[in-house]
């Protein structure tokens, strides 16, 4: 323990983290994770990709619009299922304190979709600095929720790798 924080990841010797989120933070990547499954859903549902999914789903043939379909089409399923069954792996382990190394390598994967989903919708790039927030601004708290995400992935991928 730092001064009056601690630390929400520990690390032990047998690859095992502590996670010691509150519960507010385990309801709200709950809820996030609930709504990144919805669009995954949506997803495959319409055929079409939530412009969202953007960076979940990138483009792997620009040039070549009949092989950029043959890939997405090939790829896309095996991404959804790996997708989903890391978001079946959070939801299960949210009221865990104690990850194996696995889940919480799962957690990093899963923290970082909800991330990159997150700044496409909002559309921000590295530049942009949103640790300046004003409250009465629309997207104030899907911008704190962003924040919020990298310092949480961040702190755990420092655990993981100390």
């Amino acid at each position: 323990m730092i001064g009056p924080f601690r630390a929400r990841f520990r690390l032990h010797r047998n690859g095992s983290l502590d996670l010691r989120i509150t519960n507010e933070e385990r309801e709200l990547v709950g809820h996030l994770t609930e709504q990144l499954r919805d669009l995954l859903m949506g997803t495959t549902a319409s055929g079409a990709v939530d412009p969202a999914m953007r960076r979940l789903y990138p483009t792997a043939h620009a040039d070549d619009a009949d092989l950029e379909d043959e890939y997405q089409a090939g790829k896309r399923d095996e991404l959804l299922s790996r997708r989903l069954e890391n978001i079946d792996t959070v939801e299960r382990t949210l009221g865990a304190e104690v990850l194996s190394e696995v889940e919480a390598a799962t957690w990093i994967k899963t923290i970082n979709d909800l991330r990159l989903v997150l700044g496409t919708k909002l559309d921000v790039i590295e530049e942009d600095d949103i640790t300046d927030l004003d409250p009465d601004e629309e997207d104030s708290y899907p911008k704190a929720v962003y924040h919020y995400l990298g310092h949480l992935l961040g702190e755990l991928i420092d655990a993981v790798n100390p």
